[in-house]
């Protein structure tokens, strides 16, 4: 009997036997393990498959003298197939308990990947919760292009930030911006300190004064012996937001609070040293919000702000949502160019990392129309200082911004280099000059209202502006500009 015909004898057995399973368990098994990884260019391993966060709940207690965190993460997501198991990012720390469902779930611990079995397979479409508490000494990462994120500790606590992955340093998730998702996040640190995050400050809780906070869900269940020295800040973003624009930071800062002229509420997190400094940076930040709701469409998020750190703190400033952190007092260029990034990289978030021009290049040329606008250089003078490499008319006119096309950097450790900011924003100038200014400030009102609080891919733009603006842009702009290997001539 050759196989074929074994087969065809043995597959009717096989049925039987799968029917007799199916009657006596009462299901059938749809299930597999969702991917570790959604195969982004740079970042193959960010993110998995399988599932779609809706919120996190994260409750963080951290103790600045011994550098040490507890918490719960408490992740509500929608499975986007059925799922014999799943993978959440989480770089250190240790996991002590995972639930799903309100079960008790296996899991196991490969490099940056936490993979979880759910005592039963999720079905597709299933809303589902996973709790994971977890505790230890968060880690720094190293980027690619040497530059450190994730957990950074500071003279007097830390502060936390995530571009591209460093947000696994200290929360379990789902770790690349195609996934975007509401947080609550509650902070609890010693009596004394001020603990910052994203979005609205709900509330701010002494422990041990017998007030009770229950404007969330967070987990309290880290609380200790000496609670009463403690205080809890909860925070919340009400918008989604992908979750390298996460932060936390807890430090003796000086806080100022405010509001812009339309209403949104202003909360800045300073420290001591660097008050005074960035004073008048910080003091623009209403009159910025206003000018950018006027030039890009309405302002995205129901809050804004900084934080300030020491210089030595950070090698970059990043435009965590709705509360840029920055390394020393800020310019106000700085502030203008990362204000910007609430419209473009926070709401309008790329699809993948090789996307980053969309974001750079955008906040770049919101620095040229701020200049434009406020009686300093044209956008039109700083683009024709950076096609001739005029320092006298910008000092930044000899950055090597030809290197490569913005659209196509080659590696993870150029992603955020010249060509992606100041080629970018030459890409965008470009655009200007073929269509004009009233369909190209159409265009960026539009492109920042079609795909608010999304993702968006440079498809996506190519396909937008040609739509928007009638014009053929392929010969003058994309193949030249965006993916073109040799320097622009103009």
């Amino acid at each position: 009997m050759d196989n074929r015909t074994f087969f065809r004898a043995a597959a009717p057995v096989t049925a039987a036997l799968l029917a007799l399973t199916t009657a006596c368990t009462g299901s059938t098994v749809q299930g597999r393990p969702g991917a570790a990884g959604v195969r982004d260019p740079f970042f193959p391993k960010a993110g998995n498959g399988g599932y779609d966060v809706q919120h996190y709940d994260l409750a963080i207690d951290y103790r600045p003298d011994e550098g040490r965190m507890s918490g719960t993460a408490v992740i509500t997501a929608r499975a986007t197939q059925g799922l014999s198991a799943f993978n959440l990012d989480l770089s250190g720390l240790d996991v002590e308990d995972v639930k799903v469902q309100d079960a008790a779930a296996r899991f196991n611990r490969t490099g940056q990947e936490l993979t979880v079995r759910p005592a039963e397979e999720l079905e597709k479409g299933e809303v589902f919760r996973t709790v994971v508490t977890y505790s230890g000494k968060p880690r720094t990462v190293k980027d690619p292009d040497g530059s450190e994120e994730g957990w950074i500790p500071t003279e007097d606590g830390a502060v936390a930030v995530g571009e591209p992955v460093g947000s696994m340093a200290w929360f379990p998730g789902n770790h690349h911006p195609s996934d975007k998702a509401t947080y609550d996040i509650a902070l609890t640190v010693p009596k004394g300190y001020e603990a910052v995050s994203n979005g609205r400050l709900e509330s701010r809780t002494d422990k041990g004064t017998g007030k009770s906070d229950k404007s969330n869900n967070a987990d309290d269940s880290n609380d200790s012996n000496d609670s009463n020295d403690r205080t809890v800040f909860r925070w919340r973003s009400s918008e989604p937001m992908a979750s390298y624009l996460a932060i936390a930071a807890v430090g003796k800062y000086r806080v100022s609070t405010g509001a812009t002229a339309s209403g949104i509420p202003v909360y800045n997190a300073v420290v001591p040293e660097e008050a005074k400094a960035s004073a008048e940076a910080l003091g623009r930040i209403p009159e910025i919000v206003d000018w950018g709701s006027r030039r890009f469409g309405s302002y995205p998020f129901a809050a804004a702000g900084a934080v300030v750190e020491a210089p030595d703190t950070l090698a970059y400033a990043l435009e965590t949502q709705t509360r840029p952190v920055y390394p020393g007092a800020p310019t106000v260029d700085l502030v203008v160019h990362e204000m910007a990034h609430q419209w473009f990289g926070n709401s309008v978030s790329p699809k993948s990392w090789k996307d980053m021009w969309l974001n750079e290049g955008f906040a770049t040329y919101a620095e040229w129309l701020w200049s434009e606008d406020h009686g300093g250089l044209s956008a039109e003078e700083r683009f024709q200082a950076f096609l001739k490499g005029d320092t006298q008319v910008d000092p930044a006119a000899d950055a090597d911004w030809a290197a490569f096309p913005p659209a196509n950097p080659p590696s993870a450790e150029v992603i955020s280099d010249d060509p992606v900011y100041y080629r970018g924003a030459m890409v965008l100038h470009r655009i200007r000059q073929e269509v004009g200014d009233e369909k190209f400030f159409a265009l960026v009102r539009g492109w920042a209202e079609e795909h608010r609080h999304g993702n968006a891919d440079t498809a996506d733009f190519i396909a937008y502006t040609e739509r928007l603006t009638g014009k053929d842009l392929d010969k003058q702009v994309w193949q030249n500009w965006l993916y073109g290997a040799d320097k622009p001539k103009g």
